[in-house]
């Protein structure tokens, strides 16, 4: 299901929504719409869509009083219950029909998240374009999951360190293209995106006062575009 929220500020959106819907900010994954700076005539907000799994549920504890459980840096790679055992043996199974060798181990565990690292000889056919098919593997991972009664716990999908190396690409490309639209005075429009590199171009370029982002497009992988405001 989704929702949209407004803010001053991404923070502000993002525990609006999380206060409204009774949820933890894990449960939840957040797309940013727009976001306007502070202007003589014009005060800045943020606007978030919300996307969560299922049916939302009432909030019945407070998740933000209970402390966090910290990522293990250096996780067991055994799998340590069934649960865990099923996921591993799942993605496995999937991988091999494919057609591809794999070797599945954990990678991290977080209170309501895991990660899950695959090592293989075709990495990049896993990959695939802009990470589309390790996408596609982490959707049916996490729906798997739910089948087995887990629709709490996410689950994290990796090779070779893509989703880390995909961040940093991002993050220089979000910079260069706000350089090249204050040299050009003109809007560019990125690559189509899901909604985690979507926010990552945001909230990048989010404390640049001369520069504005937006969302366009429809579906789950939309496009940014990137424009020039001005001094302010």
């Amino acid at each position: 299901m989704t929702y949209e929220y407004e803010g001053k500020t991404e923070k502000e959106a993002i525990e609006k929504a999380a206060q409204e819907l009774g949820l933890e900010r894990d449960q939840f994954d957040v797309e940013i719409l727009e976001t306007q700076k502070n202007s003589l005539f014009k005060k800045g907000f943020v606007k978030i869509r919300v996307h969560t799994e299922g049916n939302t549920p009432v909030a019945e504890k407070d998740y933000a009083a209970e402390p966090r459980a910290p990522r293990s840096h250096v996780a067991n790679p055994i799998p340590q219950d069934e649960f865990e055992q099923k996921l591993i043996d799942f993605v496995t199974q999937v991988i091999q029909k494919m057609g591809y060798e794999v070797k599945v181990e954990i990678m991290f565990r977080e209170e309501r998240k895991i990660g899950i690292k695959l090592q293989s000889e075709s990495s990049s056919i896993l990959i695939g374009r802009k990470g589309k098919n390790l996408d596609a593997l982490q959707l049916l991972m996490n729906v798997y999951a739910g089948h087995l009664g887990r629709e709490d716990i996410r689950v994290i999908l990796d090779t070779e360190n893509y989703r880390i190396r995909r961040e940093e690409t991002l993050v220089r490309l979000a910079y260069t293209t706000a350089d090249k639209v204050r040299s050009y005075r003109k809007s560019i429009l990125l690559e189509p995106m899901n909604p985690f590199e979507r926010r990552l171009i945001h909230t990048t370029l989010n404390d640049i006062p001369d520069i504005e982002t937006k969302s366009e497009g429809d579906g789950l992988y939309k496009q940014v575009r990137v424009l020039y405001k001005g001094v302010i």
